[in-house]
């Protein structure tokens, strides 16, 4: 562990960080800890709880996410007299600034020391114009559809010469049903599992608010 200047350390720096706390296991938990391959890591990354492990599939989900941190740094600060330290659950590096994410129920925002950590570490991270999120639960039906696909993303499972052919196929607008039967000669199995590879990859993309289903349309993404 290494003191560092928080305005001044750099996020490539933090790439590399440790998580800060190993698993807390105790009899009668009410968290479920572990760990997920994540695609975008190529490497396996820590959650304390399912809902992070939830956070977890969506950052891997984000075409926009090419790094994710777990338990990235350790916050210090003096607050009315009082050292406050906060170890933050996620860094997500972006194509656009750093997020820094906590994960909290939303039933537990309201405790009002949950409340004044969230409110200075925003004030720390937006202070050097990087953005804080602090993320409670999703929407059930999109986290489902997530889950399911997050199923297809190991991409060395896939043919290339499938996913080839489906690349060059007139999807768009075309239901999953349809879009399965594409290429004859091919098993319709392999055909749908690439093309569930390429919505997590999110090639093409179709609405994930309603359950997943083969009346589902696809577009390819421009």
């Amino acid at each position: 562990m290494e003191d560092r200047d928080w305005r001044t350390v750099p996020a490539d720096f933090l790439q590399s960080a440790c998580p800060w706390r190993t698993f807390r296991w105790h009899k009668g938990q009410k968290h479920y800890s572990g760990t997920y391959w994540s695609a975008t890591m190529r490497d396996h990354v820590i959650y304390e709880s399912r809902l992070e492990l939830s956070r977890l599939l969506f950052a891997d989900f984000d075409p926009s996410v090419r790094g994710i941190v777990a338990q990235p740094f350790l916050l210090k600060t003096v607050l009315e007299g009082k050292v406050r330290r906060h170890i933050p659950d996620y860094l997500l590096l972006t194509e656009q600034v750093p997020v820094v994410v906590d994960v909290k129920p939303l039933h537990r925002l309201s405790n009002p020391e949950v409340a004044i950590t969230f409110d200075w570490t925003r004030q720390a991270v937006e202070l050097r114009g990087w953005k804080y999120e602090v993320w409670s639960e999703p929407p059930a039906v999109e986290l489902e559809n997530i889950r399911f696909l997050a199923g297809y993303r190991r991409d060395w499972l896939f043919s290339p010469e499938v996913l080839e052919d489906l690349r060059g196929a007139e999807l768009d607008g075309v239901s999953l049903r349809q879009a399965a039967r594409c290429l004859p000669d091919r098993p319709e199995s392999q055909v749908r599992s690439a093309i569930h590879h390429l919505l997590w990859t999110q090639s093409l993309v179709t609405e994930l608010n309603q359950p997943l289903g083969p009346s589902h349309v696809l577009r390819w993404v421009a």
